[in-house]
Parts: structure tokens; C-alpha cells; sequence
């Protein structure tokens, strides 16, 4: 087993215990380990830089060949890993279904300003912070605490008057015609929920307070083809619309950081895109 999957599992199997099975014969053919996880139908692919693959659709196709055999993928870069570890680990308990869950209906939505977003994102999404001219958090009065079984959390909550479990931010509107008729429609840039805290119903009542609010015809938004299919998007009413090309990156082996590319770039890496989604509440 490689090192960044010895790590990712030694992780997993300190928390959930689960039969795993390495590197499956019949999964696309990849230099990086899979852990698989087969009661769960979730495969972890662990991408490491020893190997940089040199091919725009790698990722996207593993993505697409393992959701014909109803297995969800995820993708885990070393440097995600490395620089976001906290953040990845609450994603991966929240997809073995071990987070804490809280009902949205004990929460309130309030607008919050930008340094409250920005701090939140920085420290519970794995993209941080990006510009957004509407924001809405959901906040858990302290009354309710008690839901939260997670010691840690509490720990660093029990001062706090309430907490701040979930964020949606949301673009300006813009103007698209689209058969015909003139569309106001809105990206939703980012959503985000307390690392180790799973708010269900969180989503639905921060997009309820937003249309309430703006009466947008329309809401797109995109879910992280390396973590997501956006299945749960599609639940509360988007519609998936594509598959976008990889993103390309330059990875900097000194700051084991990544960037944007340029034409001029060396070291590029590509991930799996983004799936496009689109709320359509134009009557």
C-alpha cells in the first residue's frame, strides 16, 4: 500500500470498521491505490504526486466507469491531504455516515457578513473562500446544543451564545434569454457545513430563505466532480446539466501547494470537473 493510502485508511479504520478491499481487479486500471469499501459501494482513490498523469480525462473517466457499477468514487489528492486534513477527515466521516446530524428545522437563517463567510469557508471547505454578494448562514442556538455528541465541538462551542453549523453564498444576478424568455438567474458559489456536524435539510432551508428573498428564476450552481456526483443536489430540485472539462493546475513541489496554470506551466494536474446543476423556478 502506497503512503498516502497507508495514512487515508489508517485514518478510516481508526474511526469505522469496515471490510476493505485494495486495489479491486475489475477497477479502471490507475498507478494510485483504491481502498474500497464495499459495504458502503465508496472507493477512495488516493492520488499522490509520484505520478503525474498527463491526461486531461483520466480522473473524469475512473469517475464515470465506477458510477456504472453504482460505486462513488473519491478522489484524494496528496497536497488536499496534506494542507486540509481536517477538513477532508470530516468529509470522510460524513460519507461513511458518522457524523453528528442535526434537523435544519432546530436552526435559524440569518444573513451574515463577509468576514463571517470567509472565516467559515477557510475553515471547513476544501475550495476556502470566494467572492459572493449574498450570504446566509444557519445558526444552532445554544438551547439545542445538546444534540451534539462530538466532544470536541462542544468543547470549543460551550462559550458561544449559538453556532454557526451551515453557509450558502450566492452570486448577483445575471440576465441569460433561454428559449426565448429573459432568465434573473443566480449562482449558488458556495455551501458548507461544520466539519464533523452533518445539518439535515440544511441546504433546502437556506435555498428556501434566498428564493423567498430574491425570487430568482433560476439558481446554478456546480458540486466537485473529485468528491461529489451531486446526487443530493438533485434531490431538492436541481437538475444536472454537464459534466465541465477538468480544471488545470500547476502543482509546486517546494510549497506542496496548487495553482491555476498558464500556458507556460510545468507539473500540471487535472482534476475531474465540476457537474453543473440548475434549480429552474421560473413559472
Amino acid at each position: 500500500m502506497q503512503k498516502l493510502a497507508s495514512q487515508i485508511h489508517s485514518f478510516v479504520s481508526q474511526n469505522i470498521h469496515l471490510e476493505l478491499i485494495l486495489n479491486p481487479k475489475d477497477f479502471p486500471e490507475s498507478p494510485f491505490d483504491y481502498l474500497f469499501y464495499p459495504s458502503k459501494s465508496l472507493a477512495i482513490h488516493c492520488v499522490s504526486f509520484e505520478t503525474l498523469i498527463d491526461n486531461p480525462a483520466f480522473f473524469q473517466q475512473i469517475g464515470l466507469s465506477l458510477a456504472q457499477k453504482n460505486i462513488k468514487v473519491v478522489h484524494i489528492w496528496e497536497d488536499i491531504w496534506q494542507n486540509k486534513r481536517a477538513i477532508v477527515e470530516s468529509r470522510l466521516m460524513s460519507l461513511f455516515g458518522k457524523s453528528d446530524t442535526i434537523p435544519a428545522r432546530l436552526t435559524q437563517v440569518q444573513r451574515i457578513d463577509k468576514p463571517t463567510l470567509d472565516k467559515f469557508l477557510i475553515d471547513n471547505h476544501l475550495q476556502s473562500k470566494a467572492n459572493a454578494k449574498l450570504k446566509y448562514g444557519l445558526f444552532l442556538p445554544k438551547r439545542y446544543f445538546r444534540v451534539i455528541k462530538n466532544e470536541a465541538i462542544l468543547h470549543e462551542i460551550l462559550a458561544h451564545d449559538s453556532l454557526l453549523v451551515a453557509v450558502a453564498s450566492f452570486s448577483n444576478p445575471k440576465k441569460f434569454i433561454r428559449e426565448g424568455q429573459e432568465y434573473r438567474s443566480y449562482e449558488m458559489v458556495r455551501f458548507a457545513s461544520y466539519r464533523g456536524l452533518t445539518v439535515v435539510g440544511g441546504l433546502n432551508k437556506l435555498l428556501k430563505k434566498f428564493i423567498e428573498e430574491h425570487s430568482p428564476d433560476d439558481i446554478m450552481t456546480y458540486a466537485d466532480a473529485d468528491w461529489s456526483d451531486g446526487t443530493n443536489y438533485e434531490k431538492i430540485g436541481f437538475e444536472r446539466i454537464e459534466l465541465t472539462q477538468s480544471l488545470i493546475f500547476q502543482f509546486d513541489s517546494e510549497t506542496f501547494m496548487r495553482g491555476i496554470a498558464d500556458g507556460n506551466s510545468e507539473n500540471k494536474i487535472y482534476n475531474s470537473g465540476n457537474w453543473k446543476f440548475l434549480m429552474k423556478l421560473k413559472k
